[in-house]
């Protein structure tokens, strides 16, 4: 009879372990606990590979299996047979199971004891339903696919990059209940994600980073695959995975300039989404939560489906963003006098760190450009400019392929506006922007 593994789905986040029954050659019986199973499609799951026991020996010797899977909510119980394909020890697969195994263990107080060694990979021969007496009903749950169809709607009707973050961040909290969520970019050339946008925090975080493959955040964005944890885990906590890169790369002296990462104080679910077009990454959307259990394999479904929308949205904005030759306005204009305390600018070449009136406000391309745009506006008197010339300087550090301009543009405003320093960046049209300054300018350039 023809079945699928989809239903299940609910059984194999951990909340009761599931029993894994093999047999030597000899018809020799074993049983053991499983932590986690992973559903991969309609036939197909990966088993955790904890351990060089008996249960590993018999696969290897006899790859055919029997898993007992129970229902947290319900108490259903089904039994699934099984034929062992292979183990991947890397790979996005890998690193799904290894970050979801990391908060079963800390949940349980297993941390020291549970690592991934391997996720063993099974063909679903065959389920069946066991008899169970005083099940439960299933607890009704919203229908994603209404609330996903709106959102997508919403975030294809956006015309301005800076309109589509806030929107998706509403679209979090409005259409899925999500109290908390932030957006990141990913920076190619610095191997880091940057958040643009965030939402249900006491700081918004605007150009906090964390560096690629290190956390949930990281590790997403590496592999381009959805990771999911549905208990509390200190090993895939980002502010853990900035020390921990930091270190590595001998920059602890760094910190101190660092932004501080959003966050709530005690996690117990997170889930981090990747957004990429045509195989290149984009950024990575995250989630978070208080409560355990609170994202399952529909929330997974539903946000990895509308990262599809956001990225062709991010795509799609970022191919009309250049104004057409007859939009293009003088870029020399004149900018209104002011006066005032002046605004002192700290440049620091080596790393294009900006520290304003003594207090660090960006770096990397952002701060490359927020230096040319002061310097451009004290020595030339200009206040407007275009996409279209950023992307003709050599000096800014723009990378050959995927830029994302636009997207460090609006990081660059939302953090100006975060710091109300007396700066502003404002859209003057497609592919256009002015410089808002409210006093004069000091200049002050740290070279290499």
């Amino acid at each position: 009879m023809p079945f699928s593994l989809e239903s299940l789905r609910d059984c194999f986040d951990g909340g009761v372990p599931s029993v894994l029954a093999t047999s030597s050659l000899d018809g020799i019986p074993n049983i053991a606990y499983l932590s986690q199973v992973q559903y991969m499609d309609y036939r197909h799951i990966a088993l955790t590979f904890q351990f060089f026991n008996k249960t590993r020996a018999n696969i290897l010797a006899n790859p055919y299996a029997t898993l007992y899977v129970t229902h947290s909510e319900t108490a259903a119980s089904y039994r699934l047979s099984l034929h062992y394909l292979h183990t991947e020890t890397s790979g996005p697969l890998f690193e799904m199971m290894r970050a979801k195994l990391s908060g079963i263990a800390a949940h349980t107080g297993m941390a020291d004891i549970f690592r991934l060694l391997g996720a063993d990979v099974y063909e679903v021969l065959d389920m069946e339903e066991l008899p169970v007496a005083n099940a439960q009903a299933k607890k009704k749950r919203p229908n994603l696919l209404p609330l996903l169809r709106q959102s997508a709607f919403r975030l294809n009707a956006y015309m301005d990059l800076d309109k589509l973050f806030s929107g998706l961040m509403e679209v979090m909290q409005e259409n899925f209940g999500i109290q908390y969520a932030m957006m990141l970019m990913h920076d190619g050339a610095r191997q880091c994600l940057y958040t643009v946008a965030s939402i249900g925090y006491g700081s918004a975080g605007i150009g906090s980073e964390t560096p690629l493959g290190y956390g949930v955040i990281g590790i997403a964005g590496r592999e381009q695959t959805p990771i999911r944890i549905a208990h509390s885990t200190s090993e895939y906590g980002y502010g853990k995975a900035i020390r921990a890169s930091m270190e590595q790369i001998g920059l602890t002296g760094q910190l101190e300039t660092a932004i501080p990462m959003p966050g709530i104080a005690e996690c117990r679910s997170q889930m981090a989404v990747p957004v990429s077009f045509d195989g290149q990454l984009l950024g990575v959307l995250y989630v978070e939560s208080d409560q355990d259990l609170r994202f399952g394999y529909d929330d997974e479904d539903a946000l990895m489906t509308l990262a599809a929308h956001l990225a062709n949205a991010i795509q799609r904005l970022t191919e009309v963003a250049e104004p057409c030759p007859d939009e293009t306005p003088p870029l020399f204009s004149e900018y209104p006098l002011v006066d005032g305390i002046p605004i002192h600018i700290r440049h620091f070449q080596c790393d294009h760190s900006l520290f304003i009136d003594g207090c660090y406000l960006i770096k990397g391309v952002a701060g490359a450009i927020l230096w040319y745009l002061a310097q451009e506006y004290q020595q030339q008197g200009r206040n407007n400019f275009s996409n279209r010339e950023l992307r003709l300087l050599p000096e800014i550090g723009l990378p050959e392929l995927s830029d994302n301009l636009e997207a460090r543009l609006v990081l660059l405003k939302r953090r100006l506006d975060e710091r109300q320093c007396g700066i502003r960046i404002e859209k003057a049209g497609r592919g256009r922007f002015c410089l808002t300054v409210s006093r004069p300018l000091v200049l002050d350039n740290v070279a290499k």
